[in-house]
């Protein structure tokens, strides 16, 4: 490691805001407490993804990141002032994460020379090619943050999530409850995307598959979605035939997702978080991927099936459909998507 950076015996890392990028970060929490065995780490994350660190190994302290006002990043200076971070280490680009650490009293940061920011930390350039920012996967993207501070990295870099005894006893409850037993073949849908619309296959297309997968290969279908989905599994339920389970009315949180996607012998999801707990969770999936560029996901996938359509206005990255048609998603058809499917199923039941 750099040689600044032996004798630092407390560290706080700014986590990415979106689901998905903190469990492809898991590799670099990993390889932090990895180097740093004794030290305290410390997490800063937005509160709504707290669970997704829940239980991990990597975090003595895991801090809310509310520094959209002046209150909530004296907040944080407060938690910081008991933990004495000597470095902090930022995994979102944003100039304002720089200036929440800043605020917060760390005296060291490391993160990407992007933005204004460039000048005041310490970091790698951004690869760029033709006067934009390449794109790469992201794992690698945060992972090269650690080879800049010269850490040893792990030798077989993958996402990984942690479930205590208490939240799969949970889960466990939960699953009877929904009548689900230990030999059931359980396929789980995951129709929703914090990000927006654009990357939602449609609610009719789910119903169609959920008729498609019962009718071939008598499963359980379990319908995982978020607060804020309701609407999306209503629409899904009401125009299926046959029945499904509904989390909806349960507002299942991230800490208890985990074990109900661990749960599923397959799971078939839009291009957002629970598709990410699916690759840490070794869980088979089929990843409906509509506006986004692949390459950033781009990494273990073993247990993945990517079903994309190539047309000429892919990838857009808008929350919206800009033109309208959002064909992008509903060119990809049921049938399609059953195919997938039923070339998944006869491994995710070994």
């Amino acid at each position: 490691m750099l040689p600044a950076l032996q004798s630092v015996d407390s560290l706080v890392v700014r986590c990415p805001n979106w689901v998905g990028d903190i469990v492809m970060a898991t590799p670099v929490f990993h390889c932090l407490r990895q180097n740093f065995p004794h030290a305290t780490i410390t997490a800063l994350v937005r509160p709504y993804a707290k669970g997704i660190l829940e239980d991990s190994p990597w975090f003595n302290f895991v801090v809310d990141c509310e520094d959209k006002n002046l209150k909530g990043i004296k907040a944080i200076r407060r938690a910081f002032a008991t933990i004495n971070p000597q470095i902090g280490l930022l995994l979102p680009n944003t100039t304002h994460s720089f200036i929440t650490f800043k605020l917060a009293g760390v005296p060291k940061i490391f993160g990407y020379r992007r933005n204004i920011r460039k000048y005041f930390l310490r970091g790698p350039n951004p690869i760029k090619e033709g006067g934009r920012y390449k794109p790469m996967p992201m794992q690698d993207y945060y992972l090269e943050l650690c080879k800049f501070l010269e850490l040893e990295l792990p030798d077989y870099p993958k996402p990984t999530l942690h479930i205590s005894d208490l939240t799969q006893k949970k889960a466990n409850t939960r699953l009877n409850n929904y009548g689900i037993q230990p030999d059931d073949l359980v396929v789980g849908l995951n129709p929703g995307a914090s990000f927006g619309s654009s990357k939602c296959w449609p609610p009719e297309h789910f119903s169609a598959l959920a008729e498609l997968l019962y009718k071939n290969h008598r499963c359980k279908i379990l319908l995982l979605a978020g607060p804020g989905e309701e609407s999306i599994a209503t629409k899904i339920v009401e125009s299926c035939s046959i029945d499904i389970i509904n989390t909806a009315q349960d507002q299942i949180d991230l800490a208890e997702l985990k074990p109900l996607v661990k749960r599923c012998n397959l799971l078939v999801t839009n291009d957002t978080g629970p598709r990410h707990y699916a690759v840490a969770l070794n869980v088979p999936h089929i990843v409906l991927m509509g506006p986004t560029n692949p390459i950033y996901t781009e990494k273990n996938l073993q247990n993945s099936v990517v079903l994309q359509k190539s047309l000429a206005c892919v990838p857009c990255h808008k929350k919206i459909c800009p033109l309208g048609h959002h064909a992008c998603m509903r060119e990809l058809t049921p049938d399609d998507v059953f195919a997938a499917c039923s070339s998944k199923i006869p491994k995710a039941i070994q």
